[in-house]
């Protein structure tokens, strides 16, 4: 195991989280030197001298074999949780020590369920610092990682194979350092649209700014108790959905789809398949509200239920003008359904991915085609592209472990005594980085009241979905084949 050679690419990793707790320490100076100025100013030193002390040391950085990238990754998201918590414990208030490792997990993995009743009562370098550990998390401390290696590393692509699936790669080169500029570009493209959008819209500059660094990551940290829903904005509305929609879809394919001028890039049949899944899910959901919930108009009714099935499919999490915990059983069902789901691979949604989905259903049909004609020579297709038996198989396998890790970790929780809605809710939820759940834990909810045992469940839940699960398990692999 080269130890130099991991702490080095982690330590790389760090500074970036150092830089913004950093730029935390401006917009605190800036609004007064408020009360998040010293812990935030601690924390960037704590972080900064973790990150440098490895470069000071290790000069030139070989290449990691598999083994070694697999421990990089999960050490770069370990340890930007644990400093990430700093700013939170050291500030005080609401934030105990679990209570920051959730925020700080929830944070970085995009997720946005927050313990805090009364997110406005934070300092505004604080509410800077939770905004942007989801802008950093979105776009993945691995590919800023990617970003930053030796160009001759072969860890770059090891590293891109896990924040881009092989079934969304249209239209664009895979080699790793031109998917890290691609998406860097993209990412940064669209932050300067979502800021200029929601400012023509009325929201003030720094709610702008802050809601610009958690719309982009699809991550659902608000400035605001009621969230979204504090503003009343159909516009802001409709901006929020346009952008948390856009972000779901790979960002390849909006690069291309960019510089060739042509919607073709998105003609494919994963996005399809999403953006008819937010349709369906809209309709079947703005029915159940009109007739259960005594909506006046079939407006108001579309707009609340699609505003919601955007957040929870995007895995956005944002709260609207209604409460989706108190929804009838159908619309519970819907939002669950794709928060299961989710958006696309290659984005900054997580969850199990349209594409997995998709291709399941394809595999499905191909086996009962085969078994009704065994004679037949049949392939799974996507689009133009023949899909191989092994990608097939995998996507398959990952969503089977998938949903033992939802069992399991439903199972827990029931033997917590935890209610069962809340139970399955916020498993889904946090595994899939969504946010909220339902019943208590929904877009007007927070996980502030939950014993700790169950939010570190639901965080250890978060790292899983956010890493897509092999990572964590190869580490854990290799620590018992080590005691071995």
């Amino acid at each position: 195991m080269n130890v130099k050679a991991i702490s080095a690419n982690v330590g790389k990793a760090l500074l970036v989280s150092a830089l913004f707790m950093l730029l935390s320490c401006g917009v605190s100076i800036f609004y007064g030197l408020d009360s998040s100025f010293a812990p935030l100013l601690l924390s960037f030193i704590i972080t900064f001298s973790v990150g440098i002390f490895p470069l000071i040391f290790v000069r030139d950085t070989p290449a990691l074999r598999m083994h070694e990238a697999f421990v990089t990754i999960v050490l770069s998201w370990l340890l930007s949780f644990l400093l990430g918590m700093l700013p939170y414990v050291l500030w005080g208030g609401e934030f105990s020590v679990i209570n920051a490792w959730f925020e700080s997990v929830s944070g970085y993995t995009t997720t946005g369920a927050t313990i805090l009743k009364n997110v406005e009562a934070l300092p505004k370098g604080l509410l800077f610092w939770r905004s942007s550990t989801q802008y950093i998390g979105g776009f993945g401390v691995v590919v800023f990682l990617m970003m930053i290696l030796p160009t001759a590393s072969p860890l770059r692509m090891k590293l891109a194979n896990l924040e881009i699936s092989s079934l969304s790669r249209d239209g664009y080169s895979n080699r790793s350092a031109i998917a890290a500029k691609i998406m860097l570009s993209v990412y940064l493209g669209l932050s300067l649209l979502c800021f200029l959008s929601f400012l023509l819209a009325g929201m003030p500059i720094f709610d702008a700014i802050n809601h610009t660094l958690t719309v982009l990551p699809n991550g659902g940290f608000s400035v605001k108790n009621a969230s979204i829903g504090y503003y009343d904005s159909t516009w802001i509305n409709l901006i929020v959905m346009f952008f948390t929609t856009l972000c779901a879809i790979h960002f390849g394919q909006l690069y291309t789809s960019f510089a060739t001028r042509s919607f073709k890039p998105l003609n494919n049949p994963v996005v399809k398949y999403f953006l008819g899944c937010i349709v369906v899910a809209s309709v079947v959901t703005a029915f159940s509200l009109k007739f259960s919930q005594g909506y006046e108009s079939w407006g108001r009714a579309f707009m609340d239920a699609s505003f919601a099935v955007v957040n929870y499919i995007t895995t956005a999490g944002f709260g609207g003008k209604a409460d989706t915990g108190t929804w009838p059983m159908l619309a519970g069902t819907m939002l669950m359904f794709v928060a299961f789901q989710c958006g696309c691979s290659g984005s900054t949604s997580g969850g199990l991915k349209a594409d997995r989905i998709l291709l399941s259903f394809r595999a499905v049909a191909r086996q009962i085609r085969h078994s009704a004609n065994p004679s037949e020579v049949s392939h799974i297709t996507l689009g133009k592209h023949t899909i191989k038996d092994d990608i097939a198989l995998g996507a398959i396998a990952y969503t089977a472990l998938y949903a033992l890790i939802l069992v399991v970790s439903y199972v827990l929780l029931l033997m917590l005594n935890v209610d069962r809605e809340i139970a399955l809710s916020g498993t889904i939820s946090s595994l899939s980085n969504v946010g909220p759940g339902l019943g208590a834990i929904g877009s007007a909810g927070n996980y502030g009241a939950l014993p700790g045992i169950v939010k570190f469940i639901f965080s250890i839940n978060m790292m899983l979905g956010r890493l897509e699960i092999y990572p964590v398990l190869v580490v854990v692999s290799l620590l018992f084949r080590k005691q071995r």
